[in-house]
């Protein structure tokens, strides 16, 4: 809409009007708080209002932005009013946000779902990093440095672990738990 400010009559300012449904109001209407301030107050360089919120009669919130045109010498000749209803789209922001909302209000960043094997698997990978060589060219004591860094770091916790751990080094599952016994006696002894 576009609001004569030089209108005799600021009770009549609107002269020029699209979709004048949004706001409910048409040619000939007067001129809203931000219009009437310019008349009133005759600011020679009033500031333009961009995206701010109003709320119409009815309960619908628009976003507004309020532009002056100038004419010559600057003096503002009339005011540009843009207003969008964003009722609607604060609805489903409102839905969104519901559904999206976590019961824990300080949590900042998604919680990471976790896969077991992915876990072990890493914690392999890690064991061989720890001993320096591919588990095919390991020797005993290179195997139960390996099996002794699982077993601290909780890999065994993992259900069917020992037996994914004892196939990965090439040893059996009763081999396995007697390099497992031997460094917690040798840590009880220690």
């Amino acid at each position: 809409m576009v609001h004569d400010v030089a209108a005799k009559h600021p009770e009549h300012s609107i002269v020029i009007i699209e979709n004048g449904h949004v706001t409910g109001r048409k040619v000939g209407d007067g001129a809203s708080h931000v219009a009437m301030e310019q008349v009133r107050n005759a600011d020679a360089q009033p500031m333009d209002h961009l995206s701010y919120l109003t709320k119409t009669p009815d309960g619908k919130i628009l976003k507004s932005s309020t532009m002056y045109i100038r004419g010559k010498g600057g003096k503002v000749v009339a005011i540009l009013g843009i207003n969008y209803d964003i009722s609607s789209l604060l609805m489903v922001e409102s839905a969104v946000r519901e559904l999206t909302a976590a019961g824990d209000s300080t949590q900042t960043e998604p919680e990471k779902i976790i896969n077991v094997n992915d876990v072990l698997d890493e914690l392999i990978a890690q064991s061989v990093a720890l001993v320096g060589k591919p588990a095919a060219l390991m020797n005993k004591e290179d195997k139960m440095r390996a099996i002794g860094f699982l077993s601290q770091s909780g890999a065994f916790l993992v259900t069917k672990s020992g037996d994914k751990v004892a196939k990965y080094f090439g040893i059996s599952k009763y081999t396995l738990y007697s390099y497992i016994d031997k460094q917690q006696e040798d840590k009880q002894n220690g």
